[in-house]
C-alpha cells in the first residue's frame, strides 16, 4: 500500500495505517459526525423560526469559533445522498450488534427524517391546506448541487409527499432529471425553472443550485398562479420576495419586513 500511494507522499499527504475494524469505524464515524452537525443546525433553524432569530447569523457566529468551524452549518430540508444516511445507519447498526447504543447519532438520524415534515408544514400553511389538484413546482432534485445523484434526496421525499396528496408535480433540475425519470416517469419534467413554475400554486427550492440564486423573481411571480415559495435552502433574497408580493418561508430565517 505504501508503494501504491508513494506519489502522494511527495505532497506530504497524511496517511494513517490501521486495521480493518478501525478503518471502518473511522469512515462511518466521520460521516456520522457531519450528519450530526447538519441535524443540529437544522434543529437550531427550527428554533430560530420560533424565536425570530436569524440562523444564518447564528451559524456564521458559531463558525468563527475554530473549535466548531463553519463547515456543514447550512440549514435545509435534511441530508441525503449515498454516504451520510447509509453511514449513520451502518454505525448505529454495528453498535447495536455489540450492545452499544449511540444515542447522539440515532437522534441525528431521527431529526433528519423529521426535517422534511418541517418543510411540508411550511408549504401547507402557505398554500392554504389541501394540495389536491394544485400544481406544485419542485426546483432541484439532486441531494446537493453539482451532482445528478438523487439517492435519499430530500427533494424525492417531497415529491413522494406531493404525489400522496394528489398534487400536480412539476420538477426541474439542471442535472438530475434523467435519473429521476427512471423512478418517476409520469412527473411533469420542465426544461427550465420558468416552465416548472408556470401556472403553479406553489414552488419549493430543494437543492442549492447556483442558477436558483439569481432568479428573476418578478418574472417568476408573473408566471405563477399564486405567489407562494418555500425556500428550503435559503437561496433567495427575502427582501426581493417580499417586494414582489410572495408569501414565502425559508428555514430559520423569519422575515418581518
Amino acid at each position: 500500500m505504501r508503494e501504491i500511494f508513494r506519489p502522494l507522499f511527495l505532497n506530504e499527504t497524511p496517511f494513517v495505517f490501521t486495521d480493518i475494524p478501525t478503518a471502518e469505524t473511522i469512515k462511518y464515524a466521520s460521516n456520522a459526525f457531519l450528519a450530526v452537525k447538519v441535524s443540529y443546525i437544522n434543529e437550531l433553524a427550527n428554533l430560530c423560526d420560533a424565536t425570530g432569530a436569524d440562523i444564518h447569523v447564528v451559524a456564521r457566529a458559531m463558525g468563527l469559533d475554530g473549535r466548531i468551524s463553519p463547515k456543514f452549518l447550512h440549514p435545509g430540508p435534511g441530508f441525503g445522498g449515498s454516504c451520510f444516511p447509509k453511514d449513520t445507519r451502518a454505525l448505529i447498526h454495528s453498535a447495536e450488534i455489540k450492545g452499544v447504543e449511540l444515542k447522539v447519532v440515532k437522534a441525528a438520524a431521527d431529526a433528519n427524517e423529521a426535517q422534511i415534515d418541517v418543510i411540508i408544514k411550511k408549504l401547507e400553511r402557505l398554500a392554504g391546506g389541501s394540495l389536491k389538484g394544485k400544481r406544485v413546482a419542485v426546483m432541484g432534485l439532486a441531494f446537493k448541487a453539482n451532482t445528478d445523484d438523487i439517492r435519499e434526496s430530500r427533494a424525492v421525499a417531497m415529491v413522494d409527499y406531493l404525489l400522496s396528496r394528489e398534487a400536480e408535480v412539476a420538477v426541474y433540475d439542471p442535472a438530475a432529471m434523467s435519473n429521476m425519470k427512471l423512478l418517476y416517469p409520469d412527473l411533469d419534467y420542465a426544461d427550465s425553472v420558468e416552465s416548472a413554475v408556470k401556472g403553479a400554486s406553489a414552488a419549493l427550492v430543494m437543492t442549492d443550485w447556483n442558477e436558483f440564486r439569481g432568479l428573476d423573481l418578478a418574472h417568476i411571480g408573473e408566471l405563477m398562479k399564486k405567489k407562494v415559495i418555500v425556500d428550503a435552502k435559503n437561496l433567495l433574497s427575502r427582501e426581493q420576495l417580499a417586494e414582489n408580493g410572495f408569501a414565502f418561508e425559508g428555514v430559520g430565517r423569519p422575515y418581518n419586513g
